[in-house]
């Protein structure tokens, strides 16, 4: 009875030390897990693992294994996730929770951490399902990378330009690109000061750059990434800069379009949109060659969007679109001006230029009286 009570003991105060160690343990990894997601907290901060600081946050997620290695739901829906330059894994861990991709997102972003991994995850587009456990989530964003097209859209282009170098790379259909542009599914602030009979309605926004697009994209999501680049690079600051020049944002970037078409210099973007600016200002037509282009439309003799225009077509294209037959902007951008084009027409040179001609080296000569532009004609 004796020895059965001194087993019994022992039992006891072998499981009170159990207890105490596991609590001391507990605790220890509580406050660590603690002062971890206080530090993320901080803009800019990194924690650096110590060996110890290492096991602890493993003994955690190892008592966390079933939250990390149960999905969030049975959902086989594939959920394109795209993650952008510089997001930190605090920022991508909230929007998966948003997404319901995870549960935890503090457990997610502890566990980035403990594999290495929270400053690599490596920006652009994923797939990942609701099925997926956490850890499977983790392997997606660090081997996952969707295969992507890298594509340049150069300044000039008009929409259909734009449409075919897509198809072109195997990604939009042009017919359903066109569609979208000449459309009104797109909700953004720069658009409404379009008007309603704008023919092209995202035509001009299409922000020439270089873009990675997944193979998968839709023309839907490649479009708004153009819109919101546009948004992005074209700031409040510019916009109040077009109303101090006495336009709304589309008629600069109606301006600015044409500027792209005229100007191969850059250092006469300016004063090209100057001749332009005051023009309008007198009331003088345009009569910009790159307009009856546009108007004009494709040249199946040539294949080309940009056909020559003839001395004598100049005045006889039937177009809304033609400035020498209509006075002031045309009714729209004919092109996507690029940022410089934008600038020139916001911070224009202060002349009092009325003319310019093509001296065909890619320079242009300017002029402030009729007199002085037939000279130039004369002499080049």
């Amino acid at each position: 009875m004796k020895g059965t009570r001194r087993t019994i003991g022992r039992i006891v105060l072998f499981l009170v030390a159990v207890g105490v160690m596991v609590g001391v343990a507990g605790g220890i990894v509580w406050f660590f897990v603690r002062q971890m997601r206080a530090a993320a907290l901080q803009p800019g901060a990194e924690v650096d693992l110590s060996s110890l600081e290492r096991t602890l946050l493993g003994f955690y997620l190892n008592l966390r294994r079933n939250d990390i290695e149960t999905p969030p739901s049975g959902s086989t829906q594939q959920v394109e996730f795209t993650i952008q330059p510089g997001e930190s894994a605090a920022a991508i861990a909230s929007r998966l929770e948003r997404l319901g991709i995870i549960r935890d997102a503090e457990l997610f972003r502890l566990l980035l951490r403990y594999w290495g991994l929270d400053q690599q995850l490596e920006a652009g587009d994923y797939a990942l399902t609701g099925n997926m456990p956490m850890s499977e989530v983790v392997t997606q964003l660090r081997h996952g990378r969707l295969q992507a097209k890298t594509v340049t859209i150069r300044e000039g282009l008009r929409a259909e330009e734009v449409a075919y170098l897509l198809a072109s790379e195997g990604l939009a259909g042009q017919e359903e690109f066109i569609g979208l542009v000449r459309g009104d599914a797109f909700q953004y602030d720069f658009l409404r000061d379009r008007p309603a009979t704008a023919p092209h309605s995202l035509e001009g926004f299409l922000f020439p750059d270089t873009y990675q697009f997944a193979v998968t994209a839709s023309a839907t999501q490649i479009i708004d990434a153009m819109l919101q680049n546009f948004d992005r690079r074209v700031t409040i600051e510019m916009r109040q800069q077009a109303l101090d020049e006495g336009l709304n944002l589309y008629q600069a970037l109606t301006l600015a379009s044409i500027v792209e078409r005229e100007a191969v210099l850059a250092e006469e973007r300016p004063i090209i949109a100057s001749v332009y600016l005051n023009r309008l200002r007198k009331g003088i037509y345009l009569e910009s060659d790159p307009t009856v282009q546009y108007g004009k439309g494709y040249d199946a003799a040539t294949g080309r969007w940009w056909p020559h225009i003839s001395m004598g077509e100049l005045r006889t294209v039937d177009s809304p679109y033609n400035t020498y037959i209509h006075p002031g902007l045309p009714p729209g951008p004919i092109c996507s001006p690029g940022l410089a084009s934008i600038q020139a027409v916001l911070q224009p040179a202060k002349t009092n230029y009325l003319f310019f001609l093509a001296k065909g080296d890619g320079s242009h000569v300017f002029a402030e009286t009729f007199e002085e532009h037939l000279q130039n004609q004369a002499k080049y």
